[in-house]
């Protein structure tokens, strides 16, 4: 954190993911799906599900795409890349 341009990355990084928990959270109320749900369509169960949020929100664990691709598609959602 003391090199230059780390803390500033780090920032960054971490309102990513605040922004893609809020997307995707969002998302799952608008589909009216609990955990329990999403999981059961994800073919997996809820704290796993419970574990995904909250990697998001902690910043702790990076879910693969593979992941996220599943958790959207559960509530029939897809997930877009961008590159800017």
């Amino acid at each position: 954190m003391r090199r230059p341009g780390v803390r500033a990355e780090v920032e960054r990084i971490e309102r990513d993911e605040t922004a893609l928990l809020d997307a995707l959270l969002k998302a799952r109320q608008e589909a009216c799906l609990t955990q329990a749900r999403v999981a059961e369509l994800m073919g997996t169960q809820a704290p796993a599900v419970a574990r995904l949020e909250r990697s998001l929100a902690t910043g702790m664990h990076s879910p693969s795409i593979a992941t996220l691709r599943k958790y959207v598609k559960a509530y029939g959602k897809s997930l877009v890349l961008r590159v800017a």
